[in-house]
C-alpha cells in the first residue's frame, strides 16, 4: 500500500516545486540563493540534471540551505532516485523547523524511512504529517494504521522466531529469478517457478528437480506440453504428482488477465493443458494456485468482482461428474480489506498459508498461518513473524507433510549488485507448523492374476466422520498410487475397478507417534466365482458380535459394490483366533458373519443374494503365535458364490 500511495503523493509534490521560492529563504549566501533560483527556472524548463547540479553547488555554498534540499530532493523523486530524494529530504527537514505546511513532507520521508525498514523515523514522520492536520481523511487514516503497523512491528521484533535456513543448491537457483516452490507429497519431486530476469521477454516457465539420494538434480522443464513462449508460472501440484494447476497469462485460449491451467500426468507424459473454463476463470486476474493433497480442491488467488479485499483467496471443488464448482470466497477472517495471495493448502487439509497486507502485520505482503477448527471454520490468521516477515513484501511459504522443512523465496543482491529471487529451506519452527502432521502411502495397483498394472480409483475415508477425505486414480501405465495419511485420524482405504473385487485396507494413526511413509501394492482379483477378498474395515467389541458404528463406511462401501454388480451372489464367513474354546469361536464367528448380513439386508440387498457362515478357529491365515498374527486371524471375508 505504501508504494501505491507514493504515486499519489508525487502529485502533492510536484505542485510544490515551486514552494520555496515564494518564502522567505533560509540561506544567508547571496550566492547560494542565485544558484537556487537558477535551479528553479531549468526545474521549470524540465532540465532537471542542470537543475540538481546548479542546487549541489547552492548546498556546497550554505550546507544548511534546507530549501536547497527540498527542492533537489523533489527533482530526484521525480526521475526516480529514490536513495537521493530520501537523503535529501532527511537533510533538508532536518534543518527546518516543524511547519503544517511541510505536511506532505512528512508523508514522503516516512515512506522513504517504512521502504528502508527504518521503523523509528517512519513512526516520526508519520506522526508529523498527523501532527500538521491535514484535511484529507485518506492519508490521515493511511498514517494512523502505519503508526500502528510500525508498533505491532517494533513489539515483534522484540520477540524474533528463530529458524535454521539453508539456500537451495545452485543447480537450483540457476536462473536469476525462481519462486512459488512445493513438492509433491513423497517430497521426490520439487517443482517452481523460473524466469531468466525481469524483462518483459524473458519467459516464465515450471521447472521440476528430482532427489536423489538426499540431492536435489538440476531442474528441467516440467514438459514441452506445459512450457510454451507465454509465460507459465505459480504452479501447484498435487500429492501423487499426478495433476498440475498453474497459471498462463495472455495466451489465445484465456478468458482474462491471466487464467488457470490443467494438465494431468500418465506415465511420463503430461497431457495438453487445458483452461479451466468459465466457471472458474473470470475476466479478471486468476492466479497462485494450491491443490490440495488429492487435487480435488483448488484454492487460489483472484481480482474478481464480488470479495472482500483487492485480492481475495478463493476456493472450488472437484464434482462427482468430473467439473469445477463454482468458486467461493473464503470470506472473513482470511480474507482482509487489503490483499490477500498466495494461497498454500498443507496436505493435512487444516491448515492454511498465505501472504497479506490487510491483517496486522510489519509492513507491506507478510505471511500468515490459519487452522481450520472441529467446526470446519478458519480461524483468525496469525502472523508468523520476525524475520521471516519484514517491512517488504514476502513470498509464498511451502511446508512439508511431516511439518519438517519449509521452502520459500527470498529476494537477495547479487555480487554484480543487481536484485536476484533465490530458494532456500528452513527447519520450520513449532510456531508454523501446521495443525496435523502427515506421511503418505504409496504404491502400485496390479492386476491379481497376469500382474499388470491397473488403474484404478483409491478412495480414503475417514472412518470416525463416514466421510471420503480423498479420492485419486492410480497411473493405468505404472499402477502408481499416493494418498496422504494424517495423524489423529482412522481410514478406511479402498481400491477398486470395474469387473474386479474391492480391495479394503485400513491405517490407524489416532495414536500421536511418529508417522512413517506405507509402501503397499494392492493386487486386484476379478470378480469370478471363488474370488475373495478380506473387509479389513469391520470392528466389533472383543468377544461381541455387535458391529461398531465405525464400520458403517465398509458396510456402506460393500452395498454401492453389490449395486455395481446387480447379479452377483456373495458369502460373508467369519473367522476368529485361537482364543477360548473351538464351540465358543464357533459360535461368534456365525454371529459376526450373520451381523453383516443383517446390516446388508436392512439397506435393501435382497437376501436372495447373500448368505453367511462361521469357521471359527479353523481357517486361519497365520500361526496363531503372536498377538498380531491373531489379530489377522480374527477377520470377516466377503466371497463370490
Amino acid at each position: 500500500m505504501a508504494k501505491h500511495l507514493l504515486v499519489f503523493i508525487l502529485g502533492f509534490l510536484i505542485s510544490v516545486v515551486g514552494f520555496a521560492q515564494k518564502q522567505t529563504l533560509s540561506t544567508t549566501s547571496k550566492k547560494a540563493e542565485s544558484l537556487y533560483l537558477k535551479a528553479d527556472d531549468y526545474a521549470r524548463s524540465r532540465d532537471f540534471g542542470k537543475a540538481l547540479e546548479l542546487l549541489a553547488e547552492a548546498v556546497e555554498k550554505d550546507p544548511n540551505f534546507a530549501e536547497a534540499y527540498l527542492k533537489a530532493s523533489n527533482l530526484n523523486k521525480m526521475m526516480g532516485n529514490k536513495a537521493e530524494a530520501s537523503e535529501q529530504l532527511k537533510q533538508g527537514l532536518k534543518l527546518m523547523p516543524f511547519n503544517p505546511a511541510f505536511a506532505n513532507y512528512y508523508m514522503d520521508l516516512a515512506e522513504f524511512s517504512f521502504d528502508k525498514g527504518d521503523y523509528q523515523a517512519a513512526k516520526s514522520n508519520y506522526e508529523a504529517y498527523l501532527k500538521a492536520n491535514t484535511k484529507n481523511p485518506k492519508f490521515i487514516a493511511y498514517a494512523k494504521n502505519q503508526v500502528e503497523t510500525i508498533n505491532y512491528a517494533v513489539e515483534a521484533m522484540k520477540h524474533p522466531v528463530a529458524f535454521n535456513t539453508v539456500q537451495l543448491p545452485a543447480a537450483i537457483n540457476k536462473n536469476p529469478l525462481q519462486y512459488f516452490p512445493s513438492t509433491t507429497a513423497d517430497q521426490r519431486f520439487l517443482i517452481f517457478t523460473a524466469r531468466r530476469g525481469s524483462q518483459p521477454d524473458h519467459d516464465e516457465n515450471i521447472l521440476i528437480s528430482e532427489k536423489k539420494d538426499g540431492q536435489w538434480q538440476a531442474p528441467v522443464s516440467i514438459s514441452e506440453n506445459i512450457n510454451t513462449q507465454a509465460n507459465e508460472g505459480a504452479a501447484t501440484i498435487s500429492g501423487d504428482g499426478k495433476t498440475l494447476v498453474f497459471t498462463s497469462c495472455s495466451r489465445p485460449d484465456s478468458f482474462g488477465d491471466c487464467d488457470l491451467y490443467i494438465s494431468f500426468r500418465t506415465g511420463e507424459e503430461w497431457s495438453k493443458p487445458k483452461n479451466m473454463g468459465t466457471t472458474v476463470n473470470s475476466k479478471a486476474w486468476d492466479s497462485q494456485p494450491s491443490l490440495s493433497a488429492d487435487g480435488r480442491t483448488l484454492y487460489f488467488s483472484s481480482m474478481r468482482g464480488g470479495g472482500i479485499g483487492k485480492e481475495d483467496i478463493w476456493v472450488t471443488n472437484l464434482t462427482d461428474d468430473g467439473t469445477w464448482g463454482q468458486p467461493r470466497n473464503m470470506g472473513e477472517p482470511v480474507n482482509s480489506k487489503g490483499r490477500d495471495l498466495a494461497p498454500f493448502i498443507h496436505v493435512s487439509g487444516a491448515t492454511l498459508y498465505f501472504v497479506s497486507d490487510g491483517h496486522k502485520g510489519l509492513g507491506g505482503l507478510d505471511v500468515f498461518m490459519t487452522d481450520l477448527t472441529r467446526q470446519q471454520k478458519w480461524e483468525t490468521p496469525k502472523n508468523l513473524g520476525y524475520p521471516l516477515n519484514t517491512h517488504a513484501d514476502e513470498s509464498s511459504l511451502y511446508i512439508t507433510p511431516d511439518n519438517k522443512l519449509g521452502f520459500y523465496a527470498r529476494t537477495i543482491n547479487t555480487a554484480s549488485g543487481e536484485m536476484a529471487v533465490q530458494l532456500y529451506a528452513l527447519d520450520v519452527p513449532a510456531a508454523w507448523q501446521a495443525k496435523s502432521k502427515s506421511t503418505y502411502a504409496q504404491g502400485r495397483v496390479f492386476h491379481a492374476d497376469t500382474k499388470k498394472p491397473l488403474a484404478a480409483t483409491v478412495q480414503l475415508y475417514d472412518i470416525a466422520t463416514d466421510s471420503l477425505v480423498q479420492q485419486v486414480q492410480s497411473d493405468k501405465v505404472s499402477g502408481e498410487y499416493t494418498v496422504v495419511l494424517t495423524e489423529g485420524k482412522q481410514y478406511a482405504l479402498y481400491v477398486s475397478a470395474p469387473q474386479y473385487m474391492i480391495n479394503s485396507l485400513s491405517f490407524d494413526y489416532t495414536s500421536r507417534k511418529n508417522l512413517t511413509p506405507v509402501a503397499l501394492d494392492v493386487y486386484l482379483s476379478p470378480i469370478k466365482s471363488g474370488s475373495a477378498v478380506v473387509l479389513n474395515n469391520l470392528f466389533f467389541p472383543s468377544a461381541k458380535y455387535t458391529l461398531e458404528k465405525k464400520s458403517e463406511t465398509e458396510l456402506n462401501k460393500l452395498i454401492s459394490f453389490m449395486r455395481q454388480n446387480k447379479n452377483l451372489k456373495i458369502e460373508i464367513t467369519g473367522h476368529t483366533d485361537d482364543v477360548g474354546s473351538d464351540a465358543a469361536n464357533q459360535v461368534l464367528s456365525e454371529k459376526r458373519a450373520k451381523a453383516v448380513v443383517e446390516y446388508l439386508a436392512s439397506k435393501g440387498v435382497p437376501v436372495s443374494r447373500i448368505q453367511y457362515k462361521g469357521y471359527g478357529e479353523a481357517k486361519p491365515v497365520k500361526p496363531n503365535t503372536s498377538e498380531e498374527n491373531r489379530q489377522l486371524n480374527r477377520r470377516i471375508e466377503m466371497q463370490v458364490l
